[in-house]
């Protein structure tokens, strides 16, 4: 299948959560189907290969991120002529509802994942937590997830104060613990900053020989934002669809980083909050001995001088 036989969907018209509702409703009579789980969540397949990549994103994500209004999950898959399955929160919840527990219960008793090659489950965040959590669905199956929660339970996570109303949530029924339900997925990769000790300490509680904890200093704590910039999300959930992804796939494409003027002013923004002017200029020097940016170049010019950065 090459590009052009594919039709690309786009949820673009919609000025309210009710019309996107309405415009996905209509577009998954054509793509796949798009499916209301609850009051709180949705599902959008799209049939087209037989690779799939499952993400879990936020209603709210989806709307604000640009392309078309479609989830990213399906803008990566459907120019590929992969499958994909969104699974939408419209709400922060975790995705701990009984009807997306049933839905994945429905798409294990008809055998849904055994018609795919590879199937890939993707995620940041909230999202990250759901695609460990209910990877147990596709034994075989591959997880991406961008520091991802291992749970919220107060008994396991009460040092996790970040996420406050989600302690209302059940964490202990199923499809709960994010480390358990890995255990028979074939590849786990974890990509969090480790100086984010929180994202660290979820990163740690998932163990065994096929989890791939991928530390990225100074990421922040929002990588799928970081790694969008950086223009490697993409390429990364590629990696991960087409089997070729491994440790030094990531840490390659994570040097992309240096060439990279927000990552780089970032960096130089924590620098300068450890007050050592010396070592503020020698990071300004390498930065834009690495890339031509008016803002480092200025910073440099004032540091040189001996004036305060505002």
């Amino acid at each position: 299948m090459n590009d052009d036989s594919i039709e690309i969907f786009d949820a673009g018209e919609a000025q309210s959560d009710q019309d996107w509702l309405s415009i996905m409703d209509e577009i998954g009579e054509e793509a796949g189907y798009f499916e209301r789980l609850g009051e709180t969540h949705s599902a959008f397949f799209s049939d087209l290969g037989t690779v799939l990549l499952v993400s879990f994103e936020t209603l709210a994500g989806v709307r604000a991120a640009g392309g078309g209004q479609m989830p990213l999950g399906y803008q990566i898959a459907a120019p590929r002529g992969w499958s994909s399955l969104t699974i939408v929160a419209h709400e922060d919840s975790w995705y701990r509802d009984p009807a997306v527990y049933g839905y994945f219960d429905r798409l294990i008793d008809d055998a849904f994942f055994e018609d795919f090659d590879h199937v890939v489950f993707y995620g940041a965040g909230m999202g990250g937590y759901g695609a460990a959590a209910f990877s147990v669905a596709a034994p075989g199956s591959t997880v991406l997830a961008l520091a991802p929660q291992a749970t919220l339970d107060t008994e396991m996570a009460e040092w996790d104060r970040r996420f406050l109303s989600a302690r209302q949530l059940d964490f202990t029924r199923r499809f709960g613990f994010a480390p358990d339900m890995v255990e028979a997925c074939d590849r786990v990769f974890l990509i969090y900053d480790p100086i984010q000790q929180v994202d660290a300490v979820h990163a740690a509680m998932f163990r065994g020989p096929h989890i791939h904890r991928l530390r990225a200093r100074h990421i922040g704590r929002d990588p799928q934002a970081e790694l969008a910039r950086v223009n490697i999300l993409r390429p990364l959930v590629d990696a991960a669809c087409t089997g070729t992804l491994e440790p030094t796939v990531f840490y390659r494409l994570w040097r992309a980083r240096r060439q990279n003027p927000h990552y780089l002013g970032r960096l130089i923004g924590r620098i300068q909050a450890m007050k050592r002017p010396a070592l503020l200029l020698r990071a300004l020097r390498v930065a834009n001995g690495l890339v031509e940016h008016p803002q480092l170049r200025k910073a440099l010019e004032r540091v040189e001088a001996g004036q305060p950065l505002r």
